[in-house]
């Protein structure tokens, strides 16, 4: 494991959430000293819960939409590092909440950024958006950074915007201090421990342990699958190196996404999820379903050329370890144990 973390103040907003937990367990496990700020869990069962959390990381429950208490929270950690995951983050539910899934991923952004402001050190930041951020034409191209960025979805709209506010900070507050900010861009993260609604993996999950079909409203969509752990590594190694080079090249967009051959139908990830868990799945898509895209990939060359991040697992072995964290947890060994033996088999950062 990479000896940077080791002691280091890291801030984690969004740790409650799923690629939140992975992440503060991941740095903790490498010596940092990890404060969060985020949202009680929203699921139960939580992986925040699964991992006991609460008991080894700095946990306050607080909403970034606040700004008074991000800055509060800020001047208090006095972070070295700073992953800001918090967000809305599912697309059907900015269908349903669409002021408020601006307000948290737009605003509530904001409002850590401008807090940072304050901090006299230096701090890396890693602000983590999504591949949703681009004007997806559904072309079967490959989406590289430079690709003009868009949004149907209130989701994706305001995750775009995010981009947009981020490189104006940069830009406009930023430059010549010891304040370093970078974005990420990753999507459909799967892996162990996700129950949130609406998402494929956690709806196959639900449906096999209750016996029941896998109900899919899209088994056409290609998206770029990925194990959590892989942008995760992109994250941690992005924030070390903004951190340690003045390069301006590092304080900019990247990436995070899998092989090109990861880049599959849903009806493909049911089939190898079956496998490892069989059950049965029907086709309920619908033409009055609002709108979602059915194609979308990425270009993730930036982050190979210039991070040296590049992905670690193929699908099939993406599925199985995603499966796989599910059926040993509901066969009653501990979320602890697997998530650990799954966090050494990836590998050090």
């Amino acid at each position: 494991m990479s000896s940077f973390w080791a002691g280091r103040r890291v801030l984690v907003t969004g740790h409650t959430g799923f690629k939140g937990s992975w992440l503060s367990y991941w740095l903790h496990r490498m010596g940092a000293d990890v404060s969060g700020l985020a949202l009680a869990p929203d699921t139960t069962p939580a992986l925040f819960d699964q991992l006991q959390l609460d008991g080894l990381i700095d946990h306050m429950v607080g909403d970034i939409r606040d700004p008074d208490l991000v800055a509060q929270r800020i001047n208090t950690v006095q972070p070295d590092v700073v992953f800001h995951l918090a967000a809305q983050p599912l697309v059907l539910q900015s269908y349903e909440t669409p002021l408020e899934t601006w307000q948290t991923n737009v605003m509530g952004s904001l409002h850590v950024m401008q807090a940072l402001r304050a901090l006299t050190k230096r701090c890396a930041v890693v602000m983590v958006t999504t591949d949703k951020v681009y004007d997806n034409l559904e072309d079967g191209r490959a989406y590289g950074e430079d690709h003009p960025l868009g949004g149907h979805d209130p989701y994706s709209a305001s995750k775009a915007a995010m981009e947009i506010a981020i490189s104006s900070w940069r830009k406009s507050f930023l430059a010549g201090t010891d304040l370093r900010m970078a974005s990420a861009r990753a999507g459909n993260v799967i892996g162990g421990g996700d129950w949130a609604d609406n998402r494929i993996v956690p709806d196959i999950i639900r449906a096999l342990q209750s016996e029941q079909d896998i109900v899919v409203r899209n088994p056409s969509a290609v998206r770029p699958w990925q194990h959590v752990l892989e942008p995760l590594a992109g994250y941690l190694v992005l924030a070390e190196r903004i951190w340690s080079s003045d390069e301006p090249a590092y304080q900019s967009a990247f990436n995070f996404g899998p092989d090109q051959t990861a880049a599959r139908p849903v009806a493909d990830l049911l089939s190898e999820a079956l496998r490892h868990w069989p059950g049965h799945w029907q086709d309920a898509s619908s033409n009055a379903a609002p709108h979602e895209a059915n194609l979308l990939s990425l270009d993730s060359s930036k982050s190979a050329t210039l991070l040296g991040v590049k992905p670690r697992w193929a699908f099939e072995q993406t599925i199985e370890q995603t499966i796989g964290w599910y059926r040993a947890v509901n066969d009653g060994r501990s979320a602890v144990e697997i998530t650990t033996a799954q966090l050494d088999q990836f590998g050090a950062v």
